[in-house]
Parts: C-alpha cells; structure tokens; sequence
C-alpha cells in the first residue's frame, strides 16, 4: 500500500496504490474515485467479520457504523480518498504500538490495524470534546485526516494543547484536563477556559483550527429555514 497525500494543507486529498490482491480500510464515504477493477466489501468491523459492538462503539466516537475494504483485482489499482473537513492529511506507519486519535480523524488504515474505541474519560467531556477517541493499534499504516494544517509536537516532560486541536498522540504520553492559566477565572476570560497537559515522551499530531470552535462561529449565521 502506498500512500501520496496530494494538493495540501488545505484541501489535502490521498491517492492509494494498490499492488495485485492487495488491500485496505477506509472510512465510509470517504471515497473520491477508484480504479474500475477495484472490489469494495462493506461491513461493520474487519473485512468478512461483522462486529456489531464494535460499529456501535465507533459511533460513540464520532466515526462511521460502517468501513469499506478495498482490494486491487488483476495488476493493481489506486483509490483517492478525502475527509470530510478541508484540511490536511497524514500517514503513519504503526509497529505494533498503539496510538490514540481523536474523533473525525480517522481515514484508513491497512487490513491488519484494530480500529477499537478508546474511553478517555470525562475529563475529555469537561474539555468539550468526546470522551470516548480511537485506539488504533498493530502494524501498518494508517491514514489520518485533520481541520486546517497538521503537524507534530515532539513533547519531552510537558507540553500543554488545546484539546480541540488534537488530532493524534502516541499512548506513551499520558495526559490531564487542566485550566490554561494560572488561574480559573483567566483561563475562561482568556477564551481558553480547559486544556491537555500532556506529560513523557512521544509525539502530540496537531490541527491549525478547531472544528467545534468554528461550527460554533458558523452556526449564527446560518439563516432558519422556513
């Protein structure tokens, strides 16, 4: 599986070649085109596994009930996949580790990677965020999407993110619901009101802008229909 991210940051779209037999996961709805002798085979978990809990627990973090398996017939084939959200996207190569994404940023994934939910906790609901996020793990690769540009924060000791920004973090890093500044009453003047403070080693993926924020922003202006 070989993954080109093309057209970014901001309206990032992935080309996905496939060798003869080969395949990979992907989030419903999230194909652009494909290549005619390409086999797609829709269920709820893993490709000929159903896994109804499993599909009612990505909902819960915000993902699709379903996931589309892909498989290249004959010499091959490519499949160009999309989020939902304009922005850019990423792939990374997991060796049988874990790492934890936030929900709406999953895309696709090789055969080979669990796709389970993650429960973070209701110090993810206080944040305003979901607390239920994803747990990918195994080996592979995998393909990530997020909100504006994406890009990595190398965190060694402590480091602190606005969770609505967080698109993926390694499970070596541990982290906490904390106010942005010294204390309560500034963090909520600041606008900053809760964030992650992300402790040890590893790496935080970051997003430039904030989809709860920016649907916040977007919805007065929305007209009632009539």
């Amino acid at each position: 599986m070989k993954v080109d991210i093309q057209f970014r940051p901001g309206n990032s779209a992935a080309k996905i070649e496939l060798a003869a037999d080969e395949g990979f996961t992907a989030q419903a709805g999230s194909m652009i085109a494909m290549s005619g002798n390409m086999h797609l085979e829709t269920t709820t978990h893993k490709k000929s596994s159903g896994g109804l809990l499993k599909a009612a627990k990505r909902i819960l973090a915000g993902e699709s009930f379903f996931l589309n398996h892909y498989t290249a017939k004959g010499d091959g084939g490519e499949v160009w996949l999309a989020p939902t959200m304009s922005g850019d996207m990423m792939d990374y190569d997991l060796d049988n580790e874990n790492l934890i994404v936030q929900s709406g940023s999953y895309l696709a994934s090789e055969p080979d990677i669990d796709v389970e939910m993650g429960w973070q906790g209701f110090k993810s609901l206080l944040s305003g965020e979901s607390i239920f996020w994803l747990n990918l793990k195994g080996k592979g690769k995998v393909v990530l999407s997020s909100f504006g540009a994406i890009y990595p924060v190398q965190v060694n000791g402590e480091y602190i993110v606005d969770s609505g920004h967080i698109v993926a973090f390694n499970e070596t890093l541990e982290f906490e619901i904390t106010k942005a500044g010294k204390s309560w009453l500034q963090s909520m003047l600041g606008g900053e009101g809760l964030v992650c403070k992300f402790r040890g080693k590893g790496t935080v993926w970051c997003q430039s802008h904030n989809p709860g924020s920016f649907g916040h922003n977007l919805t007065p202006t929305l007209k009632p229909r009539g």
